[in-house]
């Protein structure tokens, strides 16, 4: 028998923030925002006797899978933490990152060179990092990049101190 975690998110969302962003790794508003701009994807409608999920539902599947890495992600995992099964935690993926590629230029976009808004992240870069940065694009803060798995070629490289494969930026 499973019991869902899904009902708790609704509560977190509203009275603890904080717990919904561990589980989903967005804020409340941002998953809002997400599953507004997604909702009306063709990809959510059933074509057989079975409904599909409610699209939020497999929208909080997808970013807690996503959100997670190695042994704590496996679809057997999330099929318990959601109450649903190991087949619906993967067809919920399938749809969710369909939607999310063929939205990829509302979600992603790039500052024109000229605008106050490329300038502004200039001097936040110049002020905050390294002054050899501000003209970069897509400049980080050093956070690592967790891999699901040791790389092919050189996987010893990709190594951390916290014991882990990762990429580091």
């Amino acid at each position: 028998m499973q019991a869902s975690q899904l009902p708790l998110l609704e509560h977190f969302a509203d009275f603890r923030p904080h717990l919904f962003h561990k589980k989903l790794h967005v804020d409340p508003q941002v998953f809002d925002c997400i599953l507004g701009q997604i909702s009306n994807h063709p990809i959510f409608l059933s074509h057989g006797n079975r409904p599909q999920l409610p699209v939020a539902i497999q929208l909080a599947i997808f970013l807690n899978r996503a959100g997670h890495y190695g042994n704590a992600i496996s679809p057997e995992d999330v099929a318990q933490w959601a109450g649903v099964s190991v087949g619906s935690v993967i067809n919920c993926t399938h749809r969710i990152m369909i939607a999310v590629l063929d939205q990829h230029n509302q979600f992603l976009g790039v500052p024109v060179v000229d605008s106050e808004e490329a300038e502004a992240a200039r001097q936040w870069v110049e002020e905050g990092s390294c002054p050899g940065w501000r003209n970069s694009i897509f400049v980080t803060d050093g956070s690592a990049i967790n891999l699901f798995a040791k790389p092919g070629v050189y996987g010893e490289t990709f190594y951390d101190r916290k014991s882990r494969y990762s990429l580091n930026c």
